[in-house]
């Protein structure tokens, strides 16, 4: 099993390369779970905590509501793959796109705030799920050799992924978009 973060950046520069990656890996063998980032739905949510000054919390469970809203649509664009709501709907389908749930999370004291986004909550999802691989698929290009602390340092993951991924049991790879459908 692996998973594959599709940011939400992505998604908003260059849709023909989001949906391309979908197709590449809707072409391919391997047991996916796509996350999805949340997009303009995220940005959205960080427009109206600005403007109504509303909880980390609050922002932080609507940004999670903003990932299950680019889950849905990507997976009604692309129905090969099934909508994975729980970490726990054992067997996963061979083709996924986790919508995530704020009590799974909440439950596992996932803490609230922006400097966790769903580069990190992908993080979580592959441990979660025992992944042997984690993608995380920018819109950017990333230098070869770059470690996590710059990566996050440059704002290319989030400021807790390098904190995710430590000791991590899997393999993990940041690339951008053109690199991903080179693989």
């Amino acid at each position: 099993m692996r998973v594959v973060k599709l940011g939400g950046s992505l998604f908003e520069s260059t849709q023909e390369n989001f949906f391309a990656c979908l197709a590449h890996i809707a072409k391919q063998t391997t047991p996916t779970i796509v996350v999805c980032g949340g997009g303009e739905f995220a940005d959205c949510v960080r427009h109206a905590q600005r403007q109504w000054h509303f909880s980390g919390v609050c922002a932080h469970e609507m940004a999670i509501l903003s990932m299950q809203q680019t889950a849905m649509m990507n997976q009604n664009l692309f129905p090969v793959f099934a909508l994975l709501n729980s970490v726990y709907s054992m067997p996963f389908p061979p083709l996924a796109i986790w919508s995530p749930s704020i009590e799974e999370l909440n439950s596992d004291s996932v803490p609230a705030s922006w400097d966790i986004t769903s580069d990190s909550l992908a993080a979580w999802l592959a441990n979660k799920v025992q992944a042997t691989q984690l993608f995380v698929v920018k819109a950017c290009e990333v230098e070869a050799n770059t470690t996590l602390d710059e990566l996050a340092q440059k704002g290319i993951v989030d400021a807790q992924f390098p904190h995710f991924v430590k000791n991590a049991p899997y393999n993990v790879t940041i690339l951008s978009a053109s690199a991903f459908l080179n693989l």
